[in-house]
């Protein structure tokens, strides 16, 4: 690759890498299986930097990417395989909302995956409709549907849950 385009590349991924990694652990739940969706984009990204540099809309391009590296994670058999016949304790966090996320991440990994994604890419990183479509390849209608039936499902799982920092009273 051309210096000037690597240099463009490296500037690119180094303001959207934290984005990037939140938006693939909210797809996945898991942290190390982020990691690894976002090093699959970010080869892939590279290798076609030249024609993805001249997108009309490079972060839809790239987080088309990596939804289809999340989608085919969750293909792959061997990504249900759990290493070791224990799983390791973990320390607690001392944040207060531990309870509420642990919830809703345990309210999106129920969801199908194309719920899943739409509501992660709409509400989560904060794309919109027309943006959420074209990372998806799939149409506006088929969006609005998905995040319905999500955010449908993500309340009856819920019930009383985390708003705007207080909990909904019965």
């Amino acid at each position: 690759m051309r210096p000037d385009l690597e240099r463009e590349y490296v500037e690119y991924v180094r303001g959207r890498l934290p984005r990037l990694y939140r938006t693939a652990y909210l797809l996945c739940g898991d942290a190390h299986q982020a990691d690894d969706i976002v090093q699959a984009t970010l080869t892939a990204l590279y290798t076609h930097w030249k024609r993805a540099s001249a997108a009309d809309n490079l972060d839809g391009y790239v987080h088309r990417i990596l939804v289809r590296r999340y989608l085919d994670e969750r293909r792959r058999r061997w990504s249900k395989v759990l290493l070791g016949d224990a799983v390791p304790d973990l320390p607690a966090q001392s944040d207060h909302g531990f309870e509420d996320r642990d919830a809703l991440m345990t309210a999106l990994r129920e969801l199908p995956k194309g719920q899943r994604a739409v509501i992660v890419l709409r509400f989560l990183s904060d794309l919109s409709v027309e943006a959420t479509a074209e990372a998806l390849g799939c149409s506006e209608g088929n969006v609005k549907s998905q995040c319905s039936r999500g955010l449908a499902a993500l309340r009856g799982a819920l019930g009383p849950v985390m708003i705007h920092g207080e909990r909904n009273r019965p």
